[in-house]
């Protein structure tokens, strides 16, 4: 395992950190799915244990995952484990049976206290807005929550998980007023809209989380457009045999390289991640074994001409399938 330091923190971060969303469960919020179906908790601890002995430390959740179970787990798993660092997101709230946002101060302080308790830390190492939009920080609350947070000791630092689709209003207005340490940002050989971000963020001393580097799964070449998923699982409404398929085909050219690289698609899709030295860390969810091995052997750099050609396929070829992505939601 390699390490990289999390922008101008001293925070050491394995370049390939666990993404613990999944290990939360089938949760449900009414009759939405917010997880990746049910999860096996025994399984789920033997993940985290063969993900500290790759040499992974670090371990990115959220209050919202599993209603709090992916933070009881982990708080199970790694208790007294000083070594480790966890980062955690707030914000995303299930009230009377429905999905919603909170970003008042009052609510970020009672809900990191929460987080605390089930992650059995005293400090949160890195504490995230989970996709607060430009509102909520030109609002104010949220941000004098985070600064209070960390005058009080109570996380070392923080940042914001920036929207799916459309991440750099609220990156630059972070940026353009110096408030926070990094971002956690989806990118992967599909969705490459925070691109542009990645040096000026960088250049400020920002930590950056590549977060969705396999896009749900997509990007390991496991599913065809047969592929079903139970009614607690998020991919259902979103994996529809029609994405799969026109997914597939865009990536065809891009597959190829795996052969030069003589490596699985999933190494690709990561490796291409780890070629850009802005990114602190990736964060592939991982719920077994199998998942760490898959997700931490075999990576490498990539040329540059192979960077490049991608790069225009994400403004080409990839766009169409992301309008789609994005229309589905």
């Amino acid at each position: 395992m390699q390490y990289r330091q999390f922008g101008h923190t001293d925070l050491l971060v394995s370049e390939v950190g666990y993404g613990a969303w999944a290990i939360g469960g089938g949760a449900m919020i009414g009759t939405t799915a917010i997880g990746w179906g049910d999860a096996d908790d025994t399984t789920s601890v033997q993940s985290i244990n063969a993900s500290l002995d790759a040499g992974i430390n670090f371990f990115d959740t959220a209050d919202i995952y599993g209603l709090g179970h992916s933070e009881d787990l982990l708080g199970q798993a790694l208790a007294g484990n000083k070594e480790v660092i966890i980062a955690t997101k707030v914000g995303n709230v299930s009230r009377n049976e429905q999905f919603t946002v909170d970003y008042s101060k009052e609510y970020i302080l009672g809900a990191c206290e929460q987080s605390l308790r089930r992650l059995k830390r005293e400090t949160i190492d890195y504490y995230q807005l989970h996709t607060a939009r430009i509102q909520h920080l030109q609002q104010g609350e949220c941000i004098e929550a985070m600064q209070l947070l960390q005058q009080q000791g109570k996380i070392r630092y923080w940042g914001l998980s920036l929207n799916t689709f459309d991440p750099l209003p609220e990156a630059d207005y972070l940026l353009e007023h110096h408030l926070g340490n990094g971002f956690q940002l989806v990118l992967n050989l599909l969705n490459q809209k925070a691109l542009p971000l990645l040096q000026k963020a960088a250049e400020q001393g920002c930590g950056i989380i590549a977060r969705m580097p396999l896009q749900f799964g997509l990007l390991t070449g496991k599913f065809d457009a047969g592929a079903s998923f139970p009614s607690n699982d998020h991919r259902k409404n979103r994996l529809v045999p029609e994405i799969i398929h026109t997914c597939a085909e865009a990536l065809a050219t891009v597959w190829e390289l795996c052969k030069k690289y003589n490596c699985t698609k999933t190494q690709l899709a990561l490796s291409y991640l780890l070629s850009y030295r802005e990114v602190s860390t990736i964060i592939p969810g991982i719920r077994t074994k199998e998942h760490v091995t898959g997700n931490t052997t075999g990576l490498f750099q990539l040329d540059t001409t192979d960077m490049q050609l991608i790069e225009k396929l994400g403004s080409t070829r990839f766009k169409p399938v992301m309008e789609l992505i994005q229309k589905q939601g």
